[in-house]
C-alpha cells in the first residue's frame, strides 16, 4: 500500500520539484518504506510516490517506476491477479516480479483500459504517456483507494490524500459549501464532491485522460455496477448449488488476498462477515491466523466476547482492546489530520483503535467489509422496504394530499405508526411528510437516511429539504436503465450504498485509519468476481424468511456454530451519545458548539445547533448523529485553517 501525488503545472522550472517533494513528504504515513519522484521541469510535470513494501519488496518494486517506452507510473494498491497477467505477458518474452512492474507492462501493451479491465484489485494510479503527451489517473471498481484531483491557479494537481494538496502550487483552499450540506446530511461527501472548490473525488470504476494541464475533462467509466447488473442472466442453479459456487470463490479469493511477503492478520468483530473471512483463511493457513477486534466497557456496544468466541472455535491467535471514554479522547484530536477532510461516521474511532493494535503485530489485515452492501445486511434495507410497502400502493397524488394534511397533525400523533432511531416527533413528522411526496424509493430512503432535515447552515448556504443533491439519489430516480433493479426496493437501497455509502463512507474509514499506522487492510467481499456474483443472485439468497446474509450463514455454518453468530447485529459503533454527555468529551465539545464562535465562522445557524446541544445533554434525546458532523467540521477547520 502506498500513496502518490503529483502536478502539471502551466510553466516548469524548480518550483516543480519542490511541489512533488513537498506533497509527497505528507503521504510518508502511508508508505514509511522509500519515497521517490520523477520530475521533468520543463513540461511542469511531476509524480510522487511514497511505499509500503508488500510483495517484493526489493528494489525492483520502487516507484515512481519508468517503462522502456517511457512511460512512467506512480501507483496505489494490490493487483492479486498479478500472477495470471504475468504469465499472460510472458508469453510476449516480457519479464518481472512485483504487481507494478506488471501493471506498468500491461500498459504499456495493452493500452491503460484494456489493461483495467484485465486486472482485479485495488488501486488508484497515475501514468504519463509521453507518445501522447497525456497524463492518465485511474481508480478501482469499487473505491476502495483514494484519489483526488483538480485545478489550481497554477494548473492540474492530484494526491492520494487532501494533505497532499495543501502543498501544492496555487493553492486555496476554498470551502465548497454545497459539499459541507452533504456531509451534514450524510456524515461524509459524496464522490465527485471534495470540502474544497475545484478538488474532486475520482469516482470508482473510472479514469481520466488528461491532455494539458489546464483541460478540464470529466471520468470515463471502464466498469460500471450499473451496466453489471442491467445485463446480467436469470440465475439457474439451487440454493445448495449457489451456495458450493458461492464458498469456492470466497475460499479462492481469500488465499489470493493472503498473498504477502509481511505478517498478515484480519479484523474480527464477531460478524458473520468477518468471520467467516477469518474462517476461510484459518482454512487455508497452517498456522493460527492472528485477529483483532475491539470492545468497549459499555455491554450494549461489546462484542469483544462473541468475537474471542469465534476466535477460540477457529483457533486464531486473537488480541482484543476494550476502549474506554479517555482513550477515545485521546484519538479525536487526531481525527482532522487522519481523514483529512470533514468525516463523522463514529466508528472512525474504533477502527482508528482497532488499526493501531493490529499494526504492532502485522502489515496487512483482511477485513469483512463489503459484505453487508453485497448481502442485504443492513436492518434499513427491511425496515425501509416495509416502509415503502406501506405507502406506494396509494396513488402518488393522494400520497401528496396526505403529506399536505400531516403538515396539520400533531406532531407526537406520528410516533405510534412511523418512528426512526434516536429521531424526535417534529423530526419523525418532517420525514413522514418528506416520504409521502415521493415518487421513488430511491427518494424515500434518501430521507430517512439524511441526518438533518433543517440545515443548521446559514441560510444562504443551506440547500432546502425539497432539493435533491447531487449524488446518487438523482441518477437512481431519473435512469431509466436501472429500472432493471427489481420490483424490490431492497435492490435500490443496496445499489445506492454500494455506489455511495460503501466508497465514501466505509472505505474511506477503513484506508484513512489503516494507512495512518502503516497498515494494509484488504477486502475479499470486494473482489470484482464476488461483486458481480452477487449482484447476480437473486434477492432470496441474502435475505430470507426476514434473516439477512442467508448465504453468508449457510457458508459459515459449515465453520462456525449458529449459536456463536445468531444474535442482534451491533455494528462497528460506539456508545458516543453517553460520552457526550460526559467529561473530557463533553468539554471539548462546548468549546467547539459555542454560540459566539459558531456565528463568526458565518457558516451556521447558532441557535439550531444549540438546541439540539441542550436536548442532547440533558438526554431528551440523542442527537449524535446530527451534532457529530458539526463537531467534526468544526475540528477540522480549527486545525487546517
Amino acid at each position: 500500500m502506498c500513496g502518490i501525488a503529483g502536478v502539471w503545472l502551466r510553466s516548469g522550472g524548480q518550483e516543480v520539484v519542490t511541489a512533488v517533494q513537498q506533497m509527497t513528504a505528507q503521504l510518508t504515513h502511508r508508505g514509511p518504506d522509500d519515497g521517490g519522484v520523477w520530475v521533468e521541469p520543463s513540461l511542469g510535470l511531476g509524480l510522487g510516490h511514497r511505499r509500503l513494501a508488500i510483495l517484493d519488496r526489493s528494489p525492483l518494486g520502487a516507484q515512481p517506476m519508468v517503462a522502456a517506452n517511457g512511460l512512467v507510473l506512480v501507483f496505489n494498491g494490490e493487483i492479486y491477479n498479478h500472477s495470471a497477467l504475468r504469465r499472460e505477458l510472458a508469453e510476449q518474452g516480457w519479464r518481472g516480479h512485483s504487481d507494478t512492474e506488471v501493471l506498468l507492462a500491461g500498459i504499456a501493451e495493452w493500452g491503460l483500459v484494456p489493461c483495467l479491465q484485465r486486472c482485479r484489485g485495488m488501486f488508484a494510479l497515475a501514468v504519463w504517456h509521453p507518445q501522447e503527451r497525456c497524463l492518465y489517473l485511474a481508480r478501482d471498481r469499487m473505491g476502495e483507494k483514494p484519489l483526488y484531483y483538480g485545478w489550481t491557479e497554477a494548473g492540474l494537481v492530484f494526491a492520494s490524500e487532501l494533505k497532499a494538496l495543501r502543498y501544492s502550487p496555487g493553492w486555496s483552499g476554498e470551502i465548497n459549501t454545497h459539499a459541507l450540506d452533504l456531509f451534514l446530511n450524510y456524515g461524509y461527501i459524496p464522490s465527485p464532491a471534495s470540502i474544497y472548490q475545484n478538488i474532486y473525488k475520482l469516482p470508482p470504476g473510472t479514469w481520466l485522460k488528461i491532455p494539458h494541464p489546464t483541460a478540464v475533462v470529466q471520468p470515463q467509466s471502464y466498469w460500471s455496477l450499473a451496466q453489471v447488473i442491467t445485463t446480467q442472466t436469470p440465475w439457474r442453479l439451487s440454493p445448495a448449488e449457489t451456495v458450493k459456487t458461492l464458498e469456492e470463490l470466497l475460499t479462492q479469493t481469500v488465499r489470493e488476498q493472503m498473498v504477502a511477503d509481511v505478517p498478515l492478520g484480519a479484523f474480527l468483530s464477531g460478524g458473520v462477515d468477518s468471520s467467516l473471512i477469518v474462517a476461510l483463511m484459518q482454512k487455508q493457513s497452517p498456522q493460527p491466523v492472528q485477529t483483532f477486534t475491539i470492545g468497549f466497557t459499555e455491554t450494549a456496544y461489546n462484542e469483544a466476547p462473541w468475537a474471542k468466541q469465534v476466535a477460540q472455535h477457529l483457533g486464531t491467535a486473537h488480541t482484543e482492546l476494550i476502549a474506554t471514554p479517555a482513550l477515545a479522547m485521546a484519538v479525536i484530536p487526531k481525527l482532522p489530520h487522519i481523514y483529512d477532510e470533514p468525516f463523522a461516521d463514529n466508528s472512525q474511532i474504533p477502527t482508528f483503535l482497532v488499526a493501531e493494535l493490529t499494526r504492532q503485530s502485522v502489515i496487512v489485515s483482511l477485513s469483512g467489509d463489503g459484505g453487508d452492501e453485497l448481502f442485504g445486511g443492513y436492518r434499513q434495507y427491511q425496515y425501509g422496504r416495509t416502509i415503502w410497502q406501506s405507502i406506494a400502493w396509494l396513488p402518488l397524488p393522494i400520497r401528496q394530499r396526505l403529506a399536505h394534511l400531516c403538515q396539520k397533525i400533531p406532531a407526537h400523533w406520528v410516533n405510534s405508526f412511523f418512528t426512526t432511531p434516536y429521531y424526535s416527533p417534529e423530526d419523525n413528522l418532517a420525514r413522514l411528510i418528506a416520504v409521502f411526496r415521493e415518487s421513488h424509493p430511491a427518494g424515500m430512503y434518501d430521507y430517512l437516511s439524511r441526518r438533518w432535515l433543517v440545515s443548521p447552515l446559514a441560510p444562504d448556504l443551506a440547500m432546502s429539504l425539497g432539493q435533491r443533491s447531487e449524488t446518487i439519489w438523482q441518477k437512481l430516480t431519473t435512469d431509466p436503465q436501472l429500472s432493471r433493479l427489481g420490483k424490490d426496493a431492497i435492490h435500490t437501497f443496496m445499489y445506492a450504498d454500494c455506489l455511495m455509502e460503501l466508497p465514501d463512507d466505509i472505505l474511506v474509514k477503513v484506508d484513512r485509519a489503516t494507512m495512518a499506522v502503516g497498515l494494509e487492510s484488504r477486502a475479499p467481499y470486494l473482489d470484482q468476481n464476488l461483486v458481480e456474483l452477487a449482484w447476480q443472485l437473486p434477492l432470496k439468497y441474502k435475505i430470507h424468511q426476514g434473516k439477512s446474509k442467508w448465504i453468508l450463514r449457510q457458508i459459515l455454518y459449515q465453520y462456525v456454530p449458529p449459536k456463536l453468530i445468531e444474535r442482534p447485529k451491533q455494528g462497528f459503533a460506539l456508545p458516543l451519545d453517553e460520552w457526550l454527555r460526559q467529561p473530557p468529551l463533553r468539554d471539548w465539545a462546548e468549546g467547539l458548539l459555542n454560540p459566539r464562535r459558531l456565528q463568526q465562522q458565518g457558516y451556521w445557524e447558532p441557535q439550531i445547533i444549540h438546541q439540539k446541544w441542550h436536548e442532547h445533554l440533558q438526554g431528551d434525546f440523542n442527537w449524535q448523529a446530527q451534532l457529530w458532523p458539526v463537531l467534526m467540521f468544526q475540528a477540522w477547520q480549527e486545525q487546517t485553517s
